[in-house]
């Protein structure tokens, strides 16, 4: 009877041991892939919890109100952990620029919407809408890309991974 139990004493220390092998060696990190369009995906969905927020110059959360750059950092910051600029025109030095054919969800896009280069940023949903906080006495939205509006301020649009 004392072989066996010292038998199974054993073999559950060994056991504990590897258990703690297992467990401290860290978890393998997202694949480039799973970085870029997993979290691409999750920056959009949460992009549209925040439909109706209104515009707050200087504003960078959902409780204070967003201008166009800090729902953008907000966003890229809370769901990849990407820290960008709080400034459009610095956010556009930001990733990789993009034609205006090639664009992919997820993509920042500038406009010049005050007679500066890169003065206002969304990112791009897909089929030529994308998402913003426009100005002051508006809220987050959505709209057209193609509209004569915006299609005629567009700048350019930058690619930004974690």
């Amino acid at each position: 009877m004392r072989k066996i139990l010292t038998l199974a004493l054993c073999a559950c220390a060994i056991a504990a041991a590897h258990a703690d092998e297992t467990a401290a060696q860290p978890p393998a990190p997202p694949s480039f892939i799973e970085r870029s369009f997993g979290g691409v995906e999750a920056v959009l969905e949460r992009s549209l919890n925040y439909i109706g927020v209104r515009y707050q110059r200087g504003g960078s959360s959902p409780e204070t109100g967003f201008d166009c750059s800090g729902f953008v950092k907000y966003l890229y910051d809370e769901t990849l952990g990407l820290v960008l600029p709080h400034n459009a025109k610095a956010i556009a030095q930001q990733g990789e620029r993009v034609e205006k054919t090639e664009l992919q969800p997820g993509d920042l896009v500038f406009f010049n919407t005050m007679r500066r280069a890169f003065s206002h940023v969304g990112i791009y949903l897909g089929d030529g809408r994308f998402i913003h906080a426009p100005r002051t006495g508006k809220r987050v939205r959505v709209e057209d890309m193609t509209s004569r509006y915006w299609s005629r301020r567009f700048n350019g649009a930058r690619r930004v991974q974690p």
